[in-house]
């Protein structure tokens, strides 16, 4: 018996029935939509293939309901009223498509960004909020909405609204009293200093709220479900600056007490149900968290909403394990478990949970750079460990025309995705590596408690490439005479990257991070780390947690300057816990020397002495291509894939090695 049933049992938003406990958070639908404000091809796809994969809930991500107060560069994201007509017609398609499979669609309308749009979106455009205050990127003064602003853009939900219904959704989901969005920055008195009928008390902060449920209710009936998307808390310690977990520290935002009752006079308004979370853009590491909080996090948050409503609670926040679902459920956590990464990164998660394959399940790693960084920097939304997310049909498996024997060098992610990827496409891969165990550098990055699912993903890749029945040799390495022995049709050489490594003197206590990450060396208590790169700041991180005295020297002005995190997220929340734990960073300092327990560097006062157990040398990573080099020019269908070809990131390794093995 499966001991997840509970999981699939049906629920109600209103009148609308779910089949399940699951929903598909909402994320950014940027590259989803087209130049008149309906979803395109990769959108309908998207959706549908969630679906498909058995989520009872789909939310699409933020459509913009107004393009006339707040103004957006068409293509955005879906508008459900700058061309209805278009609107309607890609939407059926899409909410036709999604209903094959017994799956409900909401449609989430977002009233706009305000003080937080991101700059890529805003363009030449002048930001607004509901005072005159500070944007939170650019040096800019927010624009005060007026009050027949504010009744366009309520009027335009109730058009939205209808035509969203018109189109086939089974509900719609308001964007939001959460994360510091616009409507949300009329709720929060940091934000909302006005004196008329829209500031003041929470009531009036509220108004906004209530006049959008109001007019979408009359405009649809009383029947058609609206959800909210929620926050309790903002943890906003001041503008652009947020709170650390476990930091004591004077809210600014939203406090609990406010929240709860909020959340009260929301429902009483007419919510059907509050989808929640905590955070703000000021403490974005909250809303969009890394892999440095912990798993289930909104869980306490959604409890205590489940406590103060009557309506469904819906709780997202890294609830990828099913036994945290399963518990949340059961325990009274909350009604709904969403994923919004998770399911970028394995669509088929729920049919696969349901039919007890759970190491089939694809792992995220809470890396963000092919989904919120990529929205942040790029708007598109993508998935780093998922080459087909959000390109479902452009980034299809390929039909081969014959079968190859394809040798693979090298079982770091590269070459364990190219595996994969030819596996599936009927190809007959052989994989060598050297180590005893898939996975390269996942494998020390995944070391520290907080990367466990860079771990997950090498047992995923290892667990796959048995399913798909690919010979893959461990402690095998190889060289170019047994290569050409093999007479393989392809070759695809993925051997990695070595640390950069250079003597200081005293060398039998001079690391590197990858061996103390593996356990291959003892830093001792008290260890200097040179390099304040993604790797260096990680490990210090995991070290001074585990009581270790640990200072950062950085060659340049500041720690991850080169090579950190895409998500600011990600990189905010790094950059304030190595402070925040204890770690002592010595910036624009170059290390010279190590002898008899002392490190000198080089500072910009003049030359320190720092007394250390040990020196971790974590100053970044060289390609090796040496054996690519050698057969470069004896075979005719060669390729050089992941930090091999050049060194990057977990996702560009996958990216390159599905595109390449795609394609022989």
């Amino acid at each position: 018996m499966n001991k997840y049933k509970k999981l699939f049992e049906p629920i109600k938003i209103g009148n609308c029935e779910i089949k399940n406990r699951f929903a598909l958070a909402p994320m950014g639908p940027l590259g989803l939509a087209d130049s008149e404000g309906g979803f395109n091809q990769r959108g309908i796809d998207y959706y549908t293939e969630r679906a498909k994969g058995g989520t009872g809930l789909i939310i699409t991500g933020v459509t913009f309901v107004d393009n006339e107060v707040e103004e957006h560069g068409m293509p955005s994201t879906p508008c459900p009223t700058h061309n209805p007509v278009h609107f309607v017609r890609t939407s059926k398609e899409m909410t036709e498509r999604i209903h094959a499979y017994n799956a409900k669609v909401f449609l989430q309308m977002s009233g706009g960004f305000g003080r937080v749009t991101i700059p890529t979106n805003l363009g030449e455009y002048p930001p607004v909020a509901p005072s005159a205050i500070q944007h939170r990127w650019l040096d800019k003064i927010c624009r005060e909405l007026t009050i027949d602003e504010i009744k366009s853009i309520v009027k335009k939900f109730g058009d939205g609204a209808y035509n969203a219904k018109r189109a086939g959704f089974d509900g719609v989901q308001i964007h939001a009293v959460h994360e510091g969005y616009l409507i949300d920055q009329f709720a929060i008195s940091l934000f909302n200093h006005r004196t008329d009928e829209y500031g003041g008390s929470l009531e009036n902060r509220l108004r906004f709220a209530r006049e959008i449920v109001e007019e979408i209710k009359d405009r649809c009936g009383e029947e058609f479900p609206v959800t909210l998307r929620y926050s309790p808390k903002s943890f906003i310690k001041d503008l652009r600056d947020g709170a650390l977990p476990g930091e004591e520290f004077i809210e600014k935002g939203r406090d609990l007490e406010e929240g709860i009752e909020a959340a009260k006079l929301l429902v009483s308004y007419g919510y059907d149900s509050l989808d929640t979370d905590v955070g703000s853009y000021d403490s974005w590491w909250w809303s969009h968290p890394p892999m440095y909080q912990e798993k289930g996090l909104y869980r306490p948050y959604a409890k205590l909403m489940k406590e103060t409503v009557d309506v469904p609670v819906i709780c997202a926040g890294r609830m990828d394990n099913p036994d945290m679902a399963l518990e949340a459920i059961e325990n009274g956590t909350c009604d709904i478990v969403s994923l919004g990464r998770p399911l970028l990164a394995d669509p088929d998660y729920v049919n696969k949970l349901r039919a007890n394959k759970c190491n089939s399940i694809r792992p995220c790693i809470s890396c963000q750079e092919g989904c919120m960084g990529r929205l942040q920097n790029y708007a598109m939304l993508n998935c780093a460990v998922n080459p087909q997310a959000c390109k479902e049909k452009d980034n299809a498996l390929t039909t081969i025309l014959g079968k190859k024997k394809v040798l693979i060098v090298g079982g770091g992610v590269a070459g364990c995705e190219a595996a994969r990827v030819l596996a599936l496409r009927g190809h007959e891969p052989v994989l060598y590596e050297k180590t005893d165990r898939l996975g390269g550098n996942l494998i020390p990055g995944g070391s520290p408690d907080f990367k466990e699912d860079d771990i997950a993903l090498a047992n995923w890749y290892a667990n796959t490439l048995k399913e798909l029945k690919v010979e893959v040799n461990l402690n095998s390495e190889i060289t170019k005479e047994q290569i050409l022995s093999h007479k393989a049709d392809s070759v695809i050489i993925a051997t990695g990257s070595t640390p950069k490594v250079f003597s200081l003197g005293d060398d039998d206590k001079v690391f590197t991070a990858a061996d103390v990450l593996l356990g291959k060396k003892e830093s001792g208590n008290n260890t200097v780390i040179v390099g304040g790169g993604l790797v260096g700041c990680e490990l210090a991180l995991d070290l001074a947690k585990k009581g270790k005295k640990v200072t950062i020297v950085e060659a340049l002005h500041k720690i991850l300057a080169l090579n950190g995190p895409l998500c600011s997220a990600n990189s905010e929340m790094l950059e304030r816990l190595i402070p925040f734990n204890g770690i002592e960073v010595k910036v624009n300092s170059k290390v010279k020397a190590y002898k008899d327990g002392n490190l000198e560097i080089e500072t910009e006062n003049g030359v320190e002495k720092i007394k250390c157990d040990s020196v971790i040398l974590s100053v970044g990573y060289k390609e090796e291509n040496s054996l690519y080099r050698e057969l470069e020019f004896d075979i005719p269908e060669i390729y050089l894939l992941g930090d091999a070809r050049k060194v990057s990131n977990i996702m560009y390794a996958i990216w390159d090695a599905y595109e390449v093995a795609n394609h022989i």
